[in-house]
């Protein structure tokens, strides 16, 4: 099929276009990673498939396509399995908390794989953060499966795990908007189906797409609604934090409904800098951990193996950040 007959496939509006076919999606998304479609054409392809959403069949055929595109990683030959961190949105608003999760699962032992842009599009990005923080990206795949052994936690540019995707992220810089590659990036595993995925989606139909995809596959993953799309529990108002393991999920915090009774402590600014400080306030337990972002600990606790237990997994990030409420 050429491009032209995709475009008439998916480019006719809400009412007329028409989804293509896992083999077709694979296909096409194959072409749109190497480098293969015409300026024109991509961007004519790129903006239809956002405009029409993508279907099941469609996300399994580009996930094929781009998980063939991956370069792939060894994890620590020993411990929990790695956590597989994807952070594409930063902060505009609200501090941005995702390190806070990584250097928590860091304690633990839990090995902490982070991959997302280096530039925030306006927004305070995860690797601002991470760099008030002492971590900086790793520039090698080599030096991040280094400093995964070692210090059990690294920062990935996407151009360095998939040189495809990070050029149609790129794309929304002169589109303006966002594209497939935006979902796709968070589901991808660098460590062949050993790491668990903490995968966050803004919208319910997303939400839904996306577990959806989660049993179909197989794969494991945390799936909760993001903070400013970023993959950590609003501290404010938790969200429902569901687990996929083998194609069948389980919810393991229902979310929080109802007023909000109390604001817990969180950072008045969302600059790097005061998230950084705030952040290494809570991990020295000088101040006190919104209870949300204990219970998700508890959830990546759980499922990377850390704890067999859910119940146990519970009490340990009670105990260990000085939030014994969260038990």
């Amino acid at each position: 099929m050429s491009y032209t007959a995709y475009l008439k496939e998916i480019g006719r509006g809400p009412n007329g276009s028409r989804p293509l076919s896992e083999d077709d999606a694979q296909h096409l998304m194959s072409a749109m990673l190497d480098g293969g479609v015409p300026d024109m054409e991509l961007g004519g392809l790129l903006m239809a498939m956002r405009m029409k959403g993508e279907t099941l069949d469609e996300l399994l055929g580009f996930y094929q396509a781009v998980d063939k595109r991956v370069y792939k990683l060894t994890p620590p030959a020993s411990g929990p399995r790695p956590v597989v961190i994807p952070t594409y949105n930063g902060a505009r608003r609200q501090a941005n908390l995702t390190p806070l999760i990584a250097l928590w699962l860091k304690q633990f032992g839990v090995p902490v794989l982070l991959h997302g842009e280096l530039e925030g599009h306006g927004r305070v990005a995860t690797v601002h953060v991470m760099r008030e923080l002492d971590i900086l990206p790793c520039s090698t795949l080599v030096q991040a499966e280094t400093r995964l052994a070692n210090d059990l936690i690294a920062f990935v540019p996407t151009s360095a795990l998939s040189p495809g995707l990070a050029s149609l992220l790129n794309a929304r810089s002169r589109l303006g908007v966002r594209n497939s590659a935006h979902t796709l990036v968070k589901l991808i595993d660098p460590f062949n189906g050993v790491g668990l995925r903490l995968i966050s989606a803004s919208h319910p139909d997303y939400l839904q797409l996306l577990s959806d995809f989660l049993i179909t596959t197989g794969f494991d993953a945390l799936l909760l609604r993001g903070t400013e799309g970023e993959p950590y529990a609003n501290p404010k108002r938790r969200p429902e934090l569901r687990y996929f393991q083998g194609g069948e999920s389980r919810v393991l915090f229902e979310a929080e409904s109802g007023p909000i009774k109390s604001v817990p402590p969180i950072p008045d600014t969302c600059d790097a800098v005061s998230t950084a400080r705030w952040i290494k306030r809570v991990l020295a337990r000088e101040i006190s951990a919104p209870l949300p972002l204990v219970n998700q600990l508890a959830c990546c606790l759980y499922a990377s193996g850390y704890s067999q237990d859910f119940n146990q997994a519970k009490a340990i990030a009670a105990v260990e950040t000085g939030s014994l409420a969260a038990a």
